[in-house]
């Protein structure tokens, strides 16, 4: 079944971050990221699997984000996160076989529910948490999703593979 999956979704607030929004006097935004869930999303530049991220709300932060992490597929201030999976989907010629999501609330769950692999960080709720196939033993931006990009490939055999040509990439850079 994991050797199908060739896409993971991704909600931000809560998965890629710890879910908090930080606002200064001058309402401007700040969040955290991993670098450790940015390295996991690097990894799996060296396979068939692509990344997009749907989220409720709209960052310039996220934007940066995906900028650096080299993730094209980005949807911001999404009110119905399933018609743009399935878009997604149409767009590459993909059906829900191939999808692994991993989201941290409700508002994920339209989608999540369709998806082959569903995950959550280890702090949603616990209603939330029993709709998953994987439960991370991080929280959300602190490596939740470096952990599932990480159980994916082993269960995919290309664990080792994969990092070998990341390394490899590496030494030549």
């Amino acid at each position: 079944m994991h050797e199908n999956i060739k896409l993971l979704i991704l909600d931000n607030d809560g998965v890629l971050t710890n879910g908090k929004i930080y606002y200064d006097d001058n309402r401007i935004e700040t969040k955290a990221f991993s670098a450790r869930d940015g390295l996991g999303i690097k990894l799996l530049g060296f396979t068939d699997i692509k990344i997009a991220i749907i989220t409720g709300r709209r960052s310039q932060i996220l934007q940066q984000r995906c900028e650096d992490l080299g993730i094209e597929i980005l949807f911001q201030k999404i009110n119905n996160k399933l018609k743009v999976a399935e878009n997604i989907l149409a767009e590459l010629g993909l059906n829900w076989q191939n999808v692994a999501y991993m989201g941290d609330d409700w508002n994920d769950f339209p989608v999540m529910e369709k998806a082959a692999i569903k995950a959550v960080p280890k702090n949603v709720i616990p209603n939330f948490q029993k709709q998953a196939d994987f439960v991370s033993q991080y929280n959300g931006g602190d490596g939740a999703v470096r952990e599932f990009i990480e159980y994916l490939l082993r269960s995919r055999g290309e664990y080792e593979e994969v990092l070998q040509k990341f390394l490899d990439h590496l030494r030549n850079v």
